[in-house]
């Protein structure tokens, strides 16, 4: 693992070595489903990584979409960062209460708008936990910092785009749903969506991609379950998933493997699966 500007994981060794540096911020990105029964902030409030930051992904997102937490625009992710006290020169870390899960998309976001000095904590929080490492209850102390963003448009895709490469088979669309969400056997978590998968897309759930501490499998690992589920390496890739977020946990590993052309379906399945006119496919 390089020490100087990660863009993809760093070991929790890693963070703890870095702990002290002024240059270094991290982020609590965990975030759940509603079913989970789990808030965020306040287990953020209980016991969070020492310096770490709260970023809410409903609260970061478009206010004016009525999709769920959809990428903000630029003005607000810089607001909000340079609230946070995170901006240029900073190495930032970001990691979830799940292990691996939505800090993939707080990661994909950062990359978004051009900070690619953006890693994940490999394992995240339960990770750290279990290694005895220290954690506080108490909020670091913000002060403002100048942030330059620069959107990366080749790294998002709206139904649009996605509809033509469905179409037009000229990019890969990769699900990290479930397999049987992705076949339409088990119903989506949010109501009133149908069920089943865009055409001509593949199934990867984003569970394969990881162990089961919540770390990501290594490179040589990944290349193989790639490899296994069709998905070509030199061609173009779309990610989606159910509203966006585990569809970034894809991206995080094409990005490990050296794969430049990938982007994510924000809208995901939470608008694809609410409009009739949009074709479905199912097993």
């Amino acid at each position: 693992m390089p020490n100087s500007n990660p863009t993809t994981l760093v070991s929790t060794d890693w963070l703890a070595r870095h702990l002290g540096s002024p240059d270094i911020r991290i982020i609590d990105a965990s975030w759940y489903l509603p079913q989970a029964a789990r808030d965020p902030k306040a287990e953020y409030d209980a016991a969070h990584i020492p310096g770490a930051r709260f970023f809410d992904i409903d609260d970061i997102s478009d206010s004016l979409s009525d999709l769920p937490h959809m990428a903000p625009p630029p003005e607000k992710f810089i607001s909000r960062m340079r609230a946070m006290g995170i901006g240029d020169g900073h190495q930032v870390v970001i990691y979830d209460g799940a292990g691996l899960n939505s800090a993939a998309r707080v990661w994909w976001l950062f990359h978004l708008f051009g900070k690619t000095d953006t890693a994940v904590l490999d394992g995240g929080l339960p990770k750290w936990l279990a290694e005895g490492r220290a954690t506080e209850d108490m909020p670091p102390v913000l002060r403002d910092r100048h942030m330059t963003v620069v959107r990366n448009a080749q790294l998002i895709k709206d139904v649009t785009q996605v509809a033509a490469a469905s179409k037009l088979k000229e990019a890969q669309i990769v699900d990290a749903r479930s397999a049987a969400r992705f076949a339409g056997e088990a119903p989506e978590p949010r109501a009133g969506l149908r069920s089943g998968h865009i055409p001509n897309s593949i199934s990867l759930p984003f569970t394969e991609l990881l162990n089961s501490d919540g770390t990501m499998k290594s490179d040589a690992e990944l290349a193989l379950i790639m490899a296994a589920k069709g998905v070509d390496m030199k061609a173009p890739v779309i990610t989606t998933c159910g509203s966006g977020v585990t569809a970034a946990i894809i991206n995080l590993a094409l990005a490990r493997l050296g794969h430049k052309q990938h982007s994510l379906y924000d809208g995901s399945w939470a608008e694809w699966g609410m409009y009739n006119d949009l074709k479905v496919a199912k097993g």
